[in-house]
């Protein structure tokens, strides 16, 4: 497995398959895309896992971490997780955070990311803000 960087576009038909297969493939597209650094977990040369990362001053918010069902339950999404806290420490980031799924908070904490307490609901899914300092 590899990661590189990868064009926004590329996140997309994955966020879109993975996260929200019910929703028109625009809604996946966001509007921040264009700031942000996007990487990707490559299987030989498929794409099979993604995430995006968003910077403000001193803090990184990652989003859209998503890996396809056939390799799920591979450690890819964790690899992909481990290299961006990586590459944040590298870049100085002081605060790591994300808007987790509440059914995932678990994979999260395995990472030391906390749960902020702070929750909300999109298109009937409960999120949580999860967060770790570094």
């Amino acid at each position: 497995m590899k990661i590189k960087a990868i064009e926004p576009a590329q996140t997309w038909q994955i966020r879109h398959e993975v996260m929200w297969p019910d929703q028109p493939l625009e809604f996946v597209q966001l509007k921040e895309d264009d700031f942000g650094l996007h990487f990707g977990a490559f299987d030989d040369e498929k794409l099979v896992s993604i995430v995006s990362c968003f910077f403000n001053d001193d803090e990184m918010q990652f989003r859209k971490l998503a890996t396809l069902e056939d390799y799920q339950g591979k450690g890819i999404a964790s690899v992909l997780l481990k290299f961006i806290l990586n590459f944040a420490r590298q870049k100085k980031v002081k605060r790591v955070w994300c808007n987790a799924r509440s059914n995932k908070k678990s994979f999260y904490e395995k990472f030391e990311l906390r749960n902020t307490g702070q929750n909300f609901v999109k298109q009937e899914q409960e999120f949580t803000i999860m967060e770790i300092w570094l």
